[in-house]
């Protein structure tokens, strides 16, 4: 994209001065947007060394610094998008055709389709072809204001398709200005060659090449899938122990058809997050409470499967657990590439609050990747990734469907792109 006015980056060791800004800073510790009216950020060796009001920037940092101009605009952390599968072959357009004549998710993945027909076109492809292909995907999610993002594996289901989509996400952050979390999901459906044998596929591919993936490291947090579909409770809890004696926090695809009592499990194992939780029980929402367990809504994937059993959003916030915000792009049931369409989702469908939206693909997003000391919020010490927008109020950024407002992407205090003029 080309430039515009807005300008400056760290190369000369200066400190940078964003002044004249509308800051959502979103406070860890502080309820609502932690909005600062004429606000200013000041940015030095990639992190932020202030946040507050204009009229206290210190005068050390106004006389060495670069200067912006924000114009009034409205500034918010960078982007965190924490549940995502944009490692893939092919797609599944087909399956959406037999969705809307009627076939159900489970008759789908019991008729081959679902995960299982992603292995086939992903494991055809080389890493560099994963990589090319998942890129422009990523680029779309990073021109509406994403700075950090997960990335699972899961369509291998063997010990190399597995390593090998690891290996192509951590090349991502290597050429894009974004961070990348590595989930590993070799627990996310059984191939054919080990139909009703999911235990010995655990044995044989999802521990030894866990064990591979993190010996390379390549992973960062490891993931399964508890459903009637996929995997038992107690066969998940095989690959998270394992998780925990290699020194990996766990999440899990929970209670997203049914209620497998998985997000319980998960939350024993100190999960960071349960995602998707529409058939989420009131005990295992208390598991979650305990062990401070994220719960992360996927409205993408609502939406796609016409699902209409809404995820218990008035109980979890009445037991006060954090609620994060994701696409879920993955090409069967989200192929979803904006993360502020999720936010209008979750406002409009699951009824989420402006404030809780935003906090979801923010501040909450980072917990739900153990993220939170660094990522997700406006604050001194932390690294200086932040969103300049096109809005006159914060409520645009979930109102707007189809429009793209993002005008600039700071990360570590560089502009790493902006909006044509």
């Amino acid at each position: 994209m080309n430039g515009n006015k807005f300008s400056g980056d760290e190369a000369s060791g200066r400190p940078h001065l964003w002044r004249n800004a509308r800051l959502a800073t979103l406070d860890r510790q502080k309820p609502g947007l932690g909005i600062i009216e004429k606000g200013a950020i000041v940015t030095e060796g990639g992190r932020i060394s202030f946040v507050g009001p204009e009229a206290d920037v210190p005068v050390s940092a106004i006389e060495r610094a670069q200067i912006t101009d924000l114009e009034d605009r409205w500034v918010t952390p960078g982007l965190v998008d924490c549940h995502t599968h944009i490692v893939y072959g092919g797609n599944r357009a087909r399956e959406f055709e037999m969705r809307l004549e009627g076939a159900t998710y489970e008759e789908i993945a019991r008729a081959g389709g679902g995960i299982v027909s992603s292995v086939k076109a992903t494991n055809a492809l080389s890493v560099e072809g994963l990589v090319e292909a998942a890129l422009a995907r990523l680029d779309a999610l990073i021109s509406e204001g994403l700075t950090t993002i997960e990335v699972k594996s899961g369509y291998g289901l063997n010990v190399d398709g597995e390593l090998k989509m690891l290996r192509a996400a951590r090349q991502l952050e290597r050429l894009r200005p974004v961070r990348v979390v590595t989930s590993y999901l070799g627990a996310h459906a059984t191939p054919v060659e080990y139909k009703g044998r999911n235990n010995d596929y655990i044995t044989d591919v999802v521990i030894p090449a866990l064990e591979y993936a993190h010996g390379e490291g390549l992973v960062d947090a490891v993931d399964g899938f508890c459903e009637k579909i996929a995997f038992s409770t107690a066969e998940i809890a095989r690959v998270f122990d394992k998780a925990e004696t290699l020194g990996l926090p766990v999440k899990l695809h929970a209670e997203q058809l049914s209620d497998m009592g998985g997000a319980a499990l998960a939350a024993r194992h100190g999960a960071l997050s349960c995602d998707h939780i529409e058939h989420l029980s009131a005990e295992g929402i208390e598991a979650m409470r305990k062990a401070g367990t994220v719960a992360v809504l996927l409205p993408g994937a609502y939406y796609t499967l016409r699902d209409t059993h809404l995820p218990p959003i008035e109980a979890l916030r009445a037991a006060g657990v954090p609620m994060a915000v994701s696409t879920d792009h993955n090409p069967g049931t989200s192929p979803a590439l904006s993360l502020l369409l999720m936010m209008n989702m979750a406002c409009t469908l699951f009824r989420l609050t402006v404030p809780e939206a935003l906090a979801g693909v923010t501040v909450i997003a980072a917990r739900a990747l153990g993220l939170s000391s660094t990522h997700g919020v406006i604050a001194e010490g932390v690294p200086a990734n932040f969103v300049l927008w096109n809005v006159r109020d914060a409520a645009e950024l979930a109102y707007w469907f189809g429009q793209r407002p993002m005008r600039t992407v700071v990360r570590q205090g560089r502009i790493a792109l902006r909006a044509e003029a």
